[in-house]
């Protein structure tokens, strides 16, 4: 299978703990089971000297950079001249992960709101997309995507995406894309599987969110980019095609999107 199925998993966090010591295993499992390019994530200032150099060291391995929107009140916010310097860096591929959650930190709405703002002025001053974390903020973050739109083009993901209908609505009538984790392959989430089902081809994504989420058969344990082709097996059920046309399709969207990350394997190659 590994032969004919490609994936990239575009969501990952390699420099967490959880992977210290096993990088060089993880990875390798990760070109074993066909997993061409990973994307680690980088959510915080201080960490992004690391978050680099993990890209630097691996080929298959690029990077984003932003600040988590539960972090925003550890330190003042990030500026737009931070957030471009960094991105220019030829492995860094995306703005972000930036966003709003108010299940954990909703004392920090209105910074979460002016952070995720001055994300999307960096996504439209360098090009890059946006990786959108939602959680349990549905209306600011459509009212705040559609407005800055509105003002600007630019593209996002939607990360990891587990909100409403609505959202999910919102995000693909602005041309944005959805990416599909473990979570899709929970047998309690038939309602976000008919989301995605609902939802073009042409703009899914699969990640990991490693070491979070790990699909079915690994639930409970620690995820890894690997995992991905679990996430893109119920992916191609959902959409009813083969495995090899759902992951060949993903792989087209992620290039469309990242398109820093498709010019850079090109150059590579």
């Amino acid at each position: 299978m590994t032969d004919q199925i490609q994936i990239t998993d575009s969501h990952c966090h390699l420099d967490f703990p959880d992977f210290d010591g096993e990088r060089d295993a993880i990875i390798a499992r990760a070109h074993a089971a066909g997993v061409t390019r990973m994307v680690t994530i980088c959510t915080r200032l201080k960490n992004e000297p690391n978050v680099r150099a993990i890209a630097e060291a691996y080929d298959s391995v690029f990077y984003t950079f932003g600040i988590h929107p539960m972090s925003v009140a550890e330190t003042p916010l990030i500026t737009l001249d931070q957030l471009t310097a960094i991105a220019a860096h030829p492995k860094c591929i995306g703005i972000g992960e930036t966003g709003l959650d108010y299940h954990y930190t909703a004392e920090s709405a209105a910074q979460q709101q002016d952070s995720l703002r001055i994300h999307i002025a960096a996504a439209r001053r360098t090009g890059l997309p946006m990786i959108i974390h939602a959680r349990d903020a549905d209306d600011d973050m459509a009212r705040i995507l559609t407005e800055e739109y509105r003002a600007g083009a630019y593209t996002c993901v939607m990360h990891c995406f587990s909100s409403s209908a609505q959202l999910a609505r919102a995000a693909l009538d602005l041309g944005f894309y959805l990416s599909m984790s473990g979570i899709a392959t929970f047998p309690k989430s038939q309602d976000l599987r008919d989301i995605f089902a609902a939802a073009p081809l042409d703009r899914i994504l699969v990640e990991t969110d490693a070491p979070y989420l790990a699909p079915k058969p690994f639930r409970g344990k620690r995820n890894e980019p690997a995992y991905s082709i679990h996430t893109a097996e119920v992916g191609a059920e959902v959409f009813g095609i083969p495995l090899k046309d759902f992951a060949a399709a993903t792989q087209a969207n992620f290039d469309r999107l990242f398109t820093k990350a498709a010019h850079y394997r090109k150059a590579a190659a």
